[in-house]
């Protein structure tokens, strides 16, 4: 199955669609999924403490997903006006690991691994694996302005 090739570019400018003539850009949906389940703000769970109170994001279309109780996106944002801590990095990988778990629950990938780092003051890191079941393996490395700092 072939997808629009998704690009992502920036917290605060998000992502776009590549264009190749005549039209648009084609992959095979894994980018794009890795997009959106990264960087599609997840709705805060009652346990997280938003930046702001009351906000708990979250998308309209999880009422619609498939399966009930699956939730699109990741809760990283709640990590934007944190502190470069060592427990922030084990927080960031934790939220990465959890919103990209379903490629393995629904047989997209067979083995997912992430590594949460700091390239730079006021930088994000996040290397991440996907192993496919037929042992081929896509890495992506994403860094981010951390808005707090």
């Amino acid at each position: 199955m072939t997808d629009i090739r998704t690009h992502f570019i920036s917290f605060e400018r998000g992502a776009e669609w590549l264009l190749q003539s005549p039209g648009l850009a084609n992959d095979d949906g894994l980018d794009t999924a890795v997009i959106l389940s990264l960087f599609t703000d997840a709705r805060a769970r009652d346990s997280d403490v938003p930046p702001s109170p009351g906000d708990v994001r979250g998308w309209w279309g999880d009422a619609y997903l498939a399966n009930a109780g699956d939730r699109e996106g990741s809760r990283l944002w709640l990590l934007g006006r944190r502190k470069q801590l060592p427990s922030v990095l084990v927080e960031a990988r934790s939220y990465a690991e959890e919103a990209l778990a379903w490629m393995v629950r629904d047989g997209v990938a067979s083995r997912v691994e992430v590594e949460a780092f700091i390239p730079r003051d006021e930088m994000l890191g996040l290397s991440v694996a996907i192993a496919r079941p037929d042992g081929r393996v896509t890495r992506y490395r994403f860094e981010a302005l951390w808005a707090s700092l």
